[in-house]
């Protein structure tokens, strides 16, 4: 769990703040808004901290509350090994294929 947390702590203060989760859910392809960040780490840390700990993190990851960031950290394994996304120019289209 360390590992993945200093991953994430990207000022090296030993927190996660706002713009590391941010960074976080964009670089997993799932952007999310300010508010909806706020509300992710209000749920983490109860409330009390506007920053994750690494004791709020391990918390999360092994309590039995299924919060959103427990989600977004067991899938984005499993998302870094799908198939990889094509390389080179898109293929050609036509006006009649377009949606």
């Amino acid at each position: 769990f360390l590992e993945k947390y200093m991953e994430f702590d990207l000022n090296n203060q030993g927190e996660i703040d706002l713009m590391s989760v941010k960074r976080m859910m964009e670089k997993m392809g799932a952007p999310k808004t300010h508010l909806e960040l706020k509300k992710m780490i209000s749920e983490v840390t109860g409330g009390v901290s506007e920053t994750i700990s690494y004791q709020d993190f391990v918390n999360v990851m092994l309590g039995k509350r299924s919060a959103v960031l427990k989600l977004v950290m067991m899938f984005e394994g499993k998302a870094n090994e799908s198939t990889p996304k094509p390389s080179g120019p898109p293929p050609e289209r036509d006006i009649a294929s377009l949606p």
